[in-house]
């Protein structure tokens, strides 16, 4: 079993900038080194095809990402309760994409169905489900996919 890693990367979610963090300060409200804004804000992040490699691949901390689409009644009906979700699990980057603006990260990450949620670690995905969720569903399955 390897040991926790000293300091984390930790992909701004306003400017994009890569921070390096020591890993005790993850609980204490970190804010970006470039724009001096919040790391952490328990906010959901919009990737798009410009964003979405650097905050799967380059974040230290688990990536949810949603896949959906505005026509998608489920999607719709998951947003809050994926916002929710968000606001409580801030060591956690919560985003969605729209894959019916962003066809190519759909294509890549082979979406048939929406909504689809994948749990990204180090880059990797580690688990993925598709059909909506309740927020307490949400945060079961992605504590599951945390402990696997």
């Amino acid at each position: 079993m390897s040991a926790a890693p000293s300091s984390l990367h930790l992909v701004c979610p306003h400017c994009n900038a890569i921070n390096r963090l020591p890993a005790e300060r993850l609980a204490d409200s970190p804010n970006c080194g470039q724009c001096h804004r919040p790391l952490l804000d328990g906010q959901v992040l919009n990737l798009t095809v410009d964003n979405a490699e650097r905050h799967i691949s380059r974040n230290q901390i688990p990536v949810l990402v949603d896949f959906w689409a505005p026509w998608c009644g489920p999607c719709q009906m998951m947003g809050p309760a994926f916002a929710q979700a968000a606001a409580a699990e801030p060591a956690v980057r919560f985003a969605k994409i729209n894959t019916q603006n962003e066809t190519t990260l759909g294509q890549r990450f082979g979406i048939r169905s929406i909504p689809t949620l994948i749990l990204f670690v180090d880059g990797r995905e580690v688990r993925r489900q598709a059909g909506a969720m309740d927020t307490a569903s949400i945060r079961r399955w992605l504590a599951q996919g945390l402990v696997a």
